[in-house]
């Protein structure tokens, strides 16, 4: 595989402003790492961005209604959908470290596939939606 050059280059910690060490230093201590990735390096060319992005990411990866492995595993399906080769490799790695497997990957990857089909059918047929699936008033 090539990779291709990134259209930013990364920012180093010891090439980052004050604003931008603390983003990294807040993903090394919420990550238990020392690692930031290229994604987050080259955010960091607009701090503001970069601080951003990721207080949106800390939160919603964090533990809630679903587990992290979950998170990781609908973010792989997202991304593999989107066609975004980064964030496929990166968040698959997570979703590893969390303790996926191979089938795990494969089926999170297989209701992606399946989802983005029924969808496409379901846009080019135009169904009325089945009152049976309208919410109701009051939430039930």
């Amino acid at each position: 595989m090539t990779a291709l050059p990134s259209l930013m280059p990364p920012i180093e910690y010891e090439d980052a402003t004050p604003q931008v060490r603390a983003v990294y230093d807040d993903i090394r201590a919420t990550r238990k790492t020392d690692f930031i990735n290229n994604f987050w390096k080259v955010l960091a060319h607009d701090p503001a961005m970069l601080a951003r992005t990721w207080e949106k990411l800390k939160a919603v990866m964090a533990e809630g209604a679903l587990d992290p492995l979950t998170k990781e595993l609908i973010y792989v399906a997202v991304s593999a959908t989107n066609g975004c080769e980064y964030c496929t490799y990166s968040h698959t790695a997570a979703a590893r470290a969390k303790g996926a497997s191979d089938a795990m990957l494969m089926e999170a990857l297989a209701v992606a596939a399946a989802a983005n089909e029924t969808n496409r059918l379901a846009n080019a047929l135009r169904p009325q939606v089945d009152a049976a699936f309208l919410p109701r008033a009051g939430g039930g």
